[in-house]
């Protein structure tokens, strides 16, 4: 059974087009790792400063490899490395995990 993990990420009301930047600049990155179904970045619409990266994985296991590979460190870099990476734009984060109980085969 299928597997989803959301990040919610609470960002300065200032820095959601930013947020939404860096992920549109790593589309893709994903594609191709074991086990990886499906991404969506979610805008809050409602005055919130909460984002979702929802993620959508085969298994626990495949999720879980992904999170010890070199790839996720990579892409999860802490800034001011000096490696010219940006700096975090969070505030909050906190990772939610659900598996797929029901629902539609529509998207």
């Amino acid at each position: 059974m299928s597997i989803v993990k959301m990040n919610a990420i609470t960002v300065p009301a200032d820095s959601g087009d930013e947020l939404a930047r860096r992920f549109a600049a790593r589309a893709g990155a994903l594609d191709g790792v074991d086990g990886f179904l499906g991404f969506e970045l979610l805008q809050p619409t409602d005055g919130r400063t909460t984002w979702l990266v929802v993620t959508r994985w085969l298994d626990e296991a495949t999720y879980d490899a992904w999170v010890a590979s070199a790839s996720f460190a990579a892409g999860h870099g802490r800034g001011d490395d000096g490696e010219g990476r940006p700096r975090p734009l969070g505030v909050a984060s906190e990772v939610w995990s659900f598996a797929v109980a029901g629902g539609s085969s529509e998207a």
